[in-house]
C-alpha cells in the first residue's frame, strides 16, 4: 500500500514538473487545435447518443503528461471550447468537471501501459464521477429539474457510450503507440531537457 502512494505521489510530481518543457506546451498547442476541430464532429446514432472524437486529443495529453497538466489542460479547453461555440450558459461546474475528469485520466495512464482493461475502468470512474453524477447535478441547477427525474436517462446513456468510447480510444491510442508517435513526443521532450 505504502509503494502504491509513494508511486502516485511521485507520478503527480512528474505531471507537474511537464509544465517546464517547451514541447508539452507545443504539443498540447497542437492536441488542443485537434480537439477543438475534431470537437464539430460527431456521429448521432440517437437524438441523445452521438460518438464523437473531441476528448480523444484530451486523453492523449492525460496520458502523456499526467494529471497535473492534464486537468489543466482539459479545463483551458472546456473553457475555449465553450468561448468558439456557446451552447447555452457557462457553468463553471462543468469547467471542474473537465479537469476533474482529466484528472483521473491522468492518475490511470500517465507512465503506465495503455490496456483496454485500464481504459474501460477508468473511463468507468469519469463516467460515474463526473458525467451521471456532477453533470446531473450541475444540469439539475442550469435547468431546475429534478435530480432523480434526468437521472436515469443520462446514467443510461453514459454507461452505452463505455465501452464505445474506451474501444475508440484504446484503438487510436494504440495505433499511434506502434507507430511511434509517443516515442517521438517523449523522446523530444527528454532531449529538450538537457
Amino acid at each position: 500500500m505504502q509503494k502504491s502512494s509513494n508511486d502516485l505521489f511521485s507520478r503527480i510530481f512528474e505531471s507537474s514538473r511537464e509544465f517546464k518543457k517547451v514541447t508539452t506546451i507545443t504539443t498540447c498547442a497542437m492536441f488542443g487545435a485537434l480537439s477543438v476541430v475534431l470537437g464539430y464532429y460527431s456521429f448521432k446514432i440517437t437524438p441523445n447518443l452521438k460518438i464523437g472524437f473531441g476528448s480523444i486529443p484530451n486523453m492523449l495529453v492525460d496520458y502523456l503528461f499526467g494529471p497535473v497538466f492534464g486537468g489543466l489542460f482539459g479545463g483551458a479547453m472546456d473553457v475555449i471550447k465553450f468561448m468558439l461555440k456557446p451552447d447555452g450558459g457557462f457553468m463553471p461546474g462543468f469547467t471542474f468537471n473537465a479537469m476533474l475528469a482529466a484528472f483521473i485520466y491522468g492518475l490511470f495512464f500517465y507512465k503506465k501501459n495503455l490496456s483496454l482493461p485500464r481504459i474501460l475502468t477508468a473511463k468507468l470512474v469519469v463516467i460515474v464521477l463526473c458525467n451521471i453524477v456532477l453533470g446531473t447535478y450541475w444540469l439539475t441547477l442550469l435547468n431546475g429539474k429534478g435530480f432523480l427525474a434526468i437521472l436515469p436517462a443520462r446514467a443510461i446513456k453514459n454507461l452505452i457510450q463505455w465501452p464505445v468510447d474506451s474501444l475508440i480510444f484504446f484503438l487510436v491510442a494504440k495505433t499511434l503507440e506502434q507507430a511511434g508517435v509517443f516515442k517521438l513526443i517523449l523522446h523530444a521532450g527528454n532531449r529538450q531537457r538537457r
